[in-house]
């Protein structure tokens, strides 16, 4: 067996443009610029880019779509009303745009989108199109491999920015497999690393943690390493809770958009309409009947025709075939047996809601050359895959103007700094806690204090500073973690991510004297919206400290640049 060496060898790569993230935005960043362009690319993936991201296991339809009779705008209004307003509508504008050339795009790829006998794609209700997407990650990821100017790195973990007077100079990184601390020099950046699941306690814990409903190997370090270099953030209190099938924890927008299923209670009501129609108050219907004990909740299926029985298990077996496995077993197929709905647990995730870095219109950050795309980017909800393809598209072309300037090699005291203190997790032998105890222990924190599953989604100003004190407390004693082996080592680092992020987090939620979005932000000490925070929640570390930024909200037509 091969002995694991406690030193760390430091090597240097340089590019032109640096891509953190080899998912849904990356790779499609990657070919918008290597047709723009003949500069190098170079992307790091923590996986492997054939089966990574959020695509991972495929997609059944494509979420983000004008159909026939609609205009951008509407797209815009949509999201703006999903939101209750708090959204960029500059941003959301520039994809919309954008959303029906990238899925033609991706046609042309290889991916399968049905027609119907006209020809035309298959519409499924008001913004979304049907595919056979189950293989849409292989594909993107063969298209990038065809490039000579894209080199791939997988099971390269990035962690932290290089960042010199407010411009970025590139990454580290460190290998998965070897020893090794990668120094990453670049003249532009792109920060495509996904949102963040893990910080709550999930719907399964303990061994079955990571069935959850956003992939697992998501913990937020796009975000944790942009508040750590001093990037704006905004809108991190406007957490993502899916509304999903109990257990299997899979989508429920095929059942209610596929075969118009409507939310009952267990007096056979239907209670959508009681509470609104948007993403969070259907969650918060669907929590409140159950805590008011009209409890389970299910989406009604029973009575749905054997065709559309056999299209939902179809359906589901190229997304999540836990629940078609489950409907086989059982013998329960849904037009037998109605579907029962629950909450997971709360997600930072920009493709959904508006989480994310502060960027202009362009995707750049508030640090000069760093760009994000996808669920890393703030301000522009319900982007979906074709809208993460889209930003990823401007970000791109944005980053070309980058490439005037030469790459900088960072200080080498630095550099030296940060092996130092890596290797320091490496040489210690004897710990008293383990990471997993640390995230499980984060996670409990976060569900009672932070509003999670366990407090139906509510917290106070109170419940959230005892959450603040002990999160740090936490954080301080992630010092005292060993890793026996380099993937000990990435879990070391998860976990820092997922801790800085959650601070983040209860900052923001606290900052947010409303409840707008109730479940998303349910708020016991102001449970109505107030006029006074209609506005963007925004933040950055200054001096070693979070401060709390509040943004006027943009009028209809305007633009925000840096």
């Amino acid at each position: 067996m091969k002995q694991f060496s406690k030193m760390l060898r430091t090597e240097y790569l340089e590019t032109d443009f640096l891509i953190i993230g080899g998912g849904t935005a990356g790779c499609y960043a990657a070919l918008t610029f290597s047709e723009q362009s003949c500069g190098r690319i170079l992307i790091t993936d923590k996986a492997d880019i054939r089966r990574s991201g959020c695509l991972a296991a495929g997609v059944n339809a494509i979420n983000a779509y004008i159909v026939p009779g609609k205009t951008p705008q509407d797209y815009v209004d949509y999201a703006r009303n999903d939101a209750q307003g708090i959204v960029r509508g500059d941003l959301l504008l520039t994809i919309a745009e954008r959303l029906n050339r990238t899925a033609q795009k991706l046609e042309g790829l290889g991916l399968t989108v049905l027609k119907d006998e006209q020809g035309g794609y298959t519409i499924r209700g008001n913004r979304n199109i049907k595919i056979n997407g189950e293989n849409i990650k292989p594909i993107l990821a063969d298209a990038v491999s065809k490039r000579p100017e894209i080199t791939v790195m997988n099971r390269v973990n990035v962690f932290e920015y290089i960042v010199k007077d407010n411009r970025i100079q590139g990454a580290y990184a460190i290998s998965i497999d070897e020893p090794v601390l990668y120094v990453l020099t670049a003249k532009a950046v792109l920060c495509a690393t996904g949102g963040a699941a893990g910080l709550y306690r999930p719907n399964h814990p303990g061994f079955s943690r990571h069935k959850m409903w956003y992939p697992p190997f998501n913990t937020g370090a796009g975000y944790a390493m942009g508040i750590l270099a001093g990037a704006e953030m905004t809108t991190l209190e406007m957490r993502f809770i899916a509304l999903r099938c109990k257990d299997t924890i899979a989508p429920t927008g095929t059942l209610a958009q596929g075969v118009g299923a409507k939310q009952i209670n267990s007096q056979g009501e239907i209670y959508e309409q009681k509470y609104g129609l948007t993403t969070s108050q259907r969650l918060h219907g669907t929590v409140t009947e159950s805590r008011e004990g009209r409890g389970p909740c299910t989406l009604r299926t029973m009575g749905i025709t054997e065709e559309q029985d056999e299209d939902l298990q179809k359906a589901y077996l190229n997304m999540a075939p836990s629940q078609t496995l489950r409907w086989l077993e059982s013998g329960e197929t849904p037009r037998i047996k109605n579907v029962e709905i629950e909450g997971t647990e709360p997600y930072i995730v920009g493709g959904h809601t508006a989480s994310g870095y502060w960027v202009d219109t362009n995707r750049e950050t508030t640090i000069k050359g760093l760009f994000a795309a996808g669920d890393v980017a703030g301000g522009c909800p319900q982007k979906y895959v074709t809208g993460a393809f889209a930003e990823g598209e401007i970000a791109a072309n944005a980053a070309i103007s980058c490439m005037i300037r030469e790459a900088a090699l960072p200080d080498a005291g630095q550099v030296l700094e940060k092996k130092l203190w890596l290797e320091r997790f490496i040489s210690q032998d004897k710990v008293s806690v383990t990471t997993d105890e640390l995230e499980e222990k984060m996670q409990s924190v976060m569900d009672q204090y932070a509003g999670g599953i366990g407090s139906d989604y509510r917290f106070s100003e109170d419940s959230l500073r005892i959450a603040d004190e002990k999160i740090e407390e936490i954080q301080r004693q992630t010092n005292a973690l060993a890793a026996p082996d380099m993937q000990e080592l990435v879990y070391i680092l998860e976990l820092r991510e997922r801790l800085i992020l959650s601070r983040s987090v209860i900052a923001h939620l606290a900052a947010r004297r409303e409840t707008r979005w109730h479940s998303f932000a349910e708020n016991t000490d102001y449970p109505d919206i107030s006029s006074e925070m209609e506005c963007y929640v925004n933040s950055r570390i200054e001096n070693g400290n979070l401060k709390i930024l509040f943004r006027p909200l943009f009028g209809e037509g305007e633009t925000y640049e840096h």
